[in-house]
């Protein structure tokens, strides 16, 4: 490997290659700090070109390949195995904007252009790029693309699929596809784009990409919403539809716990109501175009509506950006007040928005017949199917003792998901995590397709081996 490795140093310079043991580690561990893989260096490039040249020698010297952007994944798909055979390729010094189009709404941006930077230039010609994560902040466009990313807008905006126009890739032969055209209408032929995006590294290496943007909100309201149960709040979106149509970009659900969660481990955060009385909330934003004063015509008139007619026992309603910024502090805490709480059991689920409740009933029912006692932390972008369905230990339980029942447990919400014609990965991807778990749910034809794409465009197999296949 020295070869290779004085190869990569020329290709990229000596700085930009690292194998240290110390310096590797950041790029070698899973955010969460839950797998350690190990890799035979970090390579840096800046350029597609140098990419493209890192790849043609991995190519050669049959060296796997990992893209990492900001290594925010949560399915391992982001690290290396523990062969340390594999070249970590940290896109994080491809991060210009190549070009903002206001007329076209679009924006050319590199792979390892962070999210909220992407956010920020957009906002800066008075333009909105929607997708908004909670690791906005040191996630980057490669990934989200990589890995479909969803978020808290998909309701109004779609995943990241739906906001990109055109891609450039290097492929594993180390060849550039630049396929970075900003049209809304091109029957050409196969869409190669739609094969890259949400392949996790798989197939190829995404360098640049077309996003779609927006005009920015005249307005932004939004209001959290107490509803007796999933279903009252399936009748609140509903609802919220039917008066506000597209102006709804936001609609998060939370059970009870979650709240409590947050309370328990940020006590610092101004209390959303008196006590948390009702067993579920809804988060919910609309983004009006016309003006302040209709936004909040209509969502005053949509909590009045549902107030009336029992879909909503009670309403906090922000009356400006910072409050609304605090309303969204208590969704976006949930998860770091989970981890807070102890180890409990995560599951990134889909399903038609109008089995949602029905399945949480049934799932709910069938944890506490095998498990008494055990705390569900659901929460989710419930507007688009998206559930974070979470299992934790019964009060008194040691977390961690409680994760001898996690296979268990897996089984019988992924069990139930299949019958309700869900998803068992509805945004985090598949990466290693849930690699044998798909093989439960996918028809082999299906599994057999994904194989032979596979095999047609990285029959070395070096592109992330041994994710998603």
């Amino acid at each position: 490997m020295n070869d290779f490795l004085a190869a990569c140093r020329q290709a990229v310079g000596s700085t930009h290659l690292m194998t240290d043991t110390d310096a590797l580690l950041p790029y070698q561990q899973e955010q969460r700090g839950r797998a350690t893989g190990k890799a035979l260096a970090v390579a840096s490039p800046a350029t597609t070109e140098e990419v493209a040249r890192l790849v043609r020698l991995c190519h050669q010297y049959r060296v796997p390949i990992v893209a990492q952007g900001g290594n925010t994944g949560l399915v391992l798909g982001s690290i290396p195995d523990e062969s340390g055979t594999a070249l970590i390729l940290s896109l994080r010094r491809l991060n210009r904007i190549r070009e903002i189009d206001g007329v076209n709404n679009t924006m050319t941006v590199e792979a390892g252009c962070i999210l909220q930077n992407v956010q920020q230039a957009a906002a800066g010609v008075g333009r909105l790029y929607p997708l908004s994560l909670a690791s906005e902040g040191s996630c980057t466009i490669g990934g989200n693309l990589s890995a479909n990313a969803g978020g808290t807008a998909v309701l109004r905006y779609g995943n990241s699929r739906e906001l990109c126009l055109g891609l450039e890739v290097v492929t594993p032969q180390g060849d550039i596809w630049n396929g970075l055209r900003a049209l809304r209408k091109d029957n050409t032929g196969y869409d190669l784009r739609d094969l890259y995006i949400g392949a996790e590294g798989t197939l190829g290496i995404i360098t640049a990409a077309v996003l779609k943007l927006f005009p920015q909100p005249a307005a932004i309201r939004t209001t959290c919403v107490a509803v007796p149960s999933p279903h009252h709040a399936l009748q609140l979106l509903n609802l919220a539809q039917q008066r506000c149509s597209a102006g709804l970009t936001g609609f998060e659900l939370m059970s009870a716990l979650c709240l409590t969660l947050v309370q328990r481990h940020f006590p610092e955060m101004t209390p959303l109501f008196s006590d948390i009385a009702s067993p579920y909330y809804v988060l919910l934003e609309l983004s009006d175009h016309e003006s302040d004063t209709h936004a909040t015509t209509l969502l005053e008139n949509l909590i009045e509506e549902a107030l009336q007619n029992g879909i909503a026992s009670d309403a906090i309603v922000a009356t400006s950006l910072t409050q609304s910024a605090a309303l969204w502090q208590w969704r976006e805490r949930i998860p770091p007040a989970q981890k807070s709480e102890g180890h409990n059991i995560k599951h990134d689920i889909s399903l038609p928005i109008s089995r949602i409740a029905d399945f949480i009933a049934a799932t709910d029912a069938l944890i506490a017949r095998h498990y008494s006692g055990a705390r569900m932390v659901t929460f989710g972008h419930m507007g688009d199917g998206n559930l974070h369905y979470n299992v934790a230990a019964p009060a008194g339980e040691a977390p961690a003792d409680f994760l001898k029942h996690q296979s268990a447990i897996n089984r019988i919400v992924h069990d139930n998901v299949h019958a309700f014609d869900g998803s068992i990965s509805a945004e985090h991807g598949i990466g290693t995590l849930k690699r044998e778990e798909i093989l439960r749910y996918k028809s082999p034809v299906e599994m057999q397709l994904m194989r032979s794409i596979k095999q047609a465009l990285d029959p070395l197999n070096i592109m992330n081996p041994g994710k998603v296949l």
